[in-house]
């Protein structure tokens, strides 16, 4: 199996997290480079999409995380999965991206809180 194709749904988790938090982050982050406005209000393009975009979260991270805590047994020799330091790195990769999609999914919830 190529290294790279395993990662891709992480990748794609995190990608969408940023695409499920964009409409509550994205207004936060123009506040703190300075740029303020009643506009920045209306910055909801992406909210009607928002469940999409989670579910696409879940399900990608969920994939990811069943390719990596799967049994070593099911790894092809030689393979990226088959070795221990490769798996250690992935696994620690998976809970820092899944950490950080789920600070971007729930955005919506905290972000009131720094506003």
């Amino acid at each position: 199996m190529n290294q790279n194709e395993s990662n891709l749904p992480m990748v794609g988790g995190i990608i969408a997290a940023i695409g499920a938090g964009v409409c509550c982050v994205g207004p936060l982050v123009l506040l703190l480079l300075g740029i303020s406005g009643s506009w920045i209000s209306n910055l909801t393009a992406f909210e009607p999409y928002r469940p999409l975009f989670i579910l696409v979260v879940v399900l990608l991270l969920g994939y990811t995380g069943w390719r990596i805590y799967r049994p070593i047994e099911e790894c092809e020799p030689d393979s990226a999965c088959a070795i221990p330091a490769t798996r250690h790195r992935r696994k620690i990769t998976f809970w820092l991206t899944s950490a950080t999609a789920i600070v971007l999914v729930t955005s919506n919830y905290w972000i009131l809180w720094f506003a």
